[in-house]
């Protein structure tokens, strides 16, 4: 689509914010009206369709994407959501630790033992860490309560977790960072600490660092779009 439009105004609905290209309400490929949760992830949604130079890209328009997400398929369906997001919790990045070099096992247990702690003191959810890559049990009620904590989160909170889940590999890093326990560099970090090592070590290609940038960036945008979805 090329840019038809010359200004992008935010307006208030009954329920939420919605924007308009000049007169022309602002849609969601399932063709509604675009409602966002309040003025400031509207702000930033429109920021980026003000900021459309020529021709729309969807990658420079990652908060626009996240509340299509959330209106269009989250909100219909949000405990499915949470659930299939929940499932990464059996399998958490933190609980799978590396039995070699040393360095690696100092620099995991920095990072990921603070937030295990977080989820144990202030949330109750008991996890079991292993060396290796053999898959190990977690308990069944801290599953559930996992699941309980995604599935009580608005959709849009839930669209930004569907991004951020995946992209760590870990639900406690993103209840964690949504809690306020992490800011989003140092969750970022934390999730990206295995391959930070690798690279230091042994050294990146170019594919692989844009990789990981891409990564990234995709991460702080979910990150950012989560913290204004609750302003």
């Amino acid at each position: 689509m090329k840019r038809f439009w010359t200004h992008v105004t935010v307006e208030p609905l009954d329920q939420g914010f919605g924007l308009a290209l000049d007169s022309r309400p602002l849609k969601t490929p399932a063709r509604a009206r675009l409602a966002l949760p309040n003025a400031a992830l509207a702000d930033a949604v429109a920021a980026e369709w003000q900021a459309v130079a020529d021709k729309l890209d969807p990658a420079r328009m990652p908060f626009t994407g996240l509340a299509n997400a959330a209106q269009d398929l989250i909100a219909a369906d949000a405990h499915a959501h949470a659930a299939r997001l929940a499932a990464y919790a059996a399998h958490d990045l933190l609980c799978y630790r590396a039995e070699n070099p040393p360095p690696l096992v100092r620099r995991q247990a920095e990072a990921w033992d603070p937030v295990l702690d977080w989820a144990t003191q202030t949330q109750g959810w008991r996890f079991t860490v292993t060396a290796g890559l053999m898959p190990v049990a977690q308990p069944a009620d801290t599953l559930a309560a996992v699941e309980s904590a995604l599935a009580a989160r608005p959709p849009a909170a839930l669209a930004a977790h569907a991004q951020l889940i995946p992209l760590s590999g870990s639900a406690l890093l993103a209840l964690a960072l949504d809690a306020g326990q992490l800011d989003p560099d140092t969750a970022w970090a934390t999730a990206d600490l295995d391959d930070a090592f690798q690279a230091e070590h042994w050294g990146e290609d170019e594919e692989g660092l844009a990789m990981r940038r891409h990564r990234q960036q995709a991460f702080l945008a979910a990150a950012r779009f989560l913290a204004l979805s609750k302003a």
